[in-house]
C-alpha cells in the first residue's frame, strides 16, 4: 500500500489584518495629501522667487523655472536700496525674540502662583485672566497706542516688544503644564530647605523646558507675523519689520512678484529653522499641558 500523504495545513486569513492594512494605507495617503496641501504654497513661493518678472506673470503653470535667476534676491539685498529687506529682517528678529523671552518671563511666575500657591480670590483672578482671551485684540489697539505714545515709545522697537507680553494665553498654557508636574518633587525640595523661589527656578523651570520652548515658539511667531500693530507705531522705513516692509514692495499699478516672493522666502527661513529645532519640545509641551485641568 502506498504511503498516505499528510494533510497540508490550511492558512487562515485574519480579516482584521486586512482591515488594519487598508486603514494604514488610507491614513498614509491622507497624510501625504495633507502634506502636499501645506508644502505646495511654499514650493510655489520658492519657485516664483527664482523666476524673472516676465515668467512670474506668465499664464503657463511652471513649477520649475526654465531659466532660474536670483534677480529678485539681488534687488532686495542690494546696498542703498529703498527697500532694506535685510534691515527689516534684523528688526523683526530682534523684536520677536525679545518679545518671546518677555512673554515667558511674565507668564511663568504668574502661572506657577496660580497652579501651586493658595491665596484668596485665586479662582476669580484666574477666571478674569481667561476672560481676556475672548476680547478681540483689535479692540486694544487704540488704548495700547495711547499708552505707548505717552511713554514715548512710538517708532521704537520697544513698542513692538512690550505690548502684549502679559497675555492670558501664556499664563493659561503654563499653568496647565505646572499642574501636571509631580507635586512630590516640590515637596521633597521644600523638605530640604528650599524656599518658593528656589523651587520655582531650580526645580519647576528645568522640568518645564518643553512648555517654555513651546511658548517661546508661539510668541515668536505671533510677533513675527504681526502686521496691524507695527503699522500704527512704526513710521521710519528703516525701522519697519518684515510684514510691513514687504507690503511696501507692492506698487499701486505694478507688482514685482519675484521680489515679493524672495522677501517671503527670507521671512520664512527663521520660522522653519525654529520649528526644526523645537519640534520635539513643542509636541511634548502641548501633549503634557493638557494632562490636568
Amino acid at each position: 500500500m502506498g504511503a498516505v500523504a499528510a494533510p497540508q495545513p490550511t492558512t487562515v486569513r485574519d480579516p482584521g489584518s486586512n482591515r488594519r492594512t487598508r486603514n494604514k494605507v488610507l491614513t498614509y495617503a491622507g497624510l501625504i495629501a495633507l502634506t502636499a496641501v501645506f508644502i505646495a504654497p511654499l514650493l510655489w513661493m520658492l519657485s516664483t522667487s527664482l523666476k524673472s518678472e516676465q515668467a512670474a506673470t506668465s499664464l503657463a503653470l511652471e513649477w520649475i523655472p526654465g531659466e532660474p535667476t536670483t534677480q529678485g534676491y539681488q534687488t532686495i539685498t542690494r546696498p542703498g536700496t529703498d527697500s532694506p529687506v535685510l534691515r527689516w529682517f534684523v528688526n523683526s528678529l530682534l523684536a520677536a525674540a525679545a518679545h518671546a523671552l518677555l512673554v515667558v518671563a511674565v507668564a511663568a511666575p504668574a502661572a506657577y502662583a496660580l497652579a501651586r500657591m493658595h491665596f484668596r480670590g485665586k479662582r476669580t483672578l484666574f477666571a478674569l485672566i481667561l476672560a481676556t482671551l475672548f476680547i478681540p485684540p483689535v479692540i486694544l489697539t487704540i488704548p495700547n497706542y495711547i499708552t505707548v505714545d505717552r511713554l514715548q515709545w512710538v517708532d521704537t522697537i520697544i513698542a513692538l516688544i512690550v505690548p502684549g507680553a502679559a497675555g492670558a494665553f501664556g499664563v493659561f498654557f503654563l499653568r496647565q503644564f505646572f499642574l501636571g508636574l509631580p507635586l512630590e518633587i516640590e515637596e521633597a525640595a521644600r523638605v530640604d530647605g528650599a524656599n518658593a523661589w528656589q523651587i520655582f527656578f531650580r526645580v519647576v523651570l528645568p522640568l518645564s523646558r518643553p512648555a517654555l520652548a513651546t511658548l517661546v515658539v508661539l510668541s515668536f511667531l505671533t510677533n513675527w507675523n504681526d502686521f496691524l500693530w507695527p503699522i500704527y507705531v512704526m513710521f521710519s522705513p528703516e525701522r519697519y519689520v518684515l510684514p510691513v516692509g514687504l507690503a511696501t514692495l507692492q506698487g499701486a499699478y505694478n507688482t514685482n512678484y519675484p521680489v515679493i516672493m524672495a522677501g517671503a522666502v527670507i521671512a520664512s527661513v527663521p520660522v522653519l529653522i525654529l520649528f526644526v529645532f523645537a519640534q520635539r519640545f513643542i509636541i511634548e509641551g502641548v501633549s503634557r499641558s493638557g494632562l490636568k485641568g
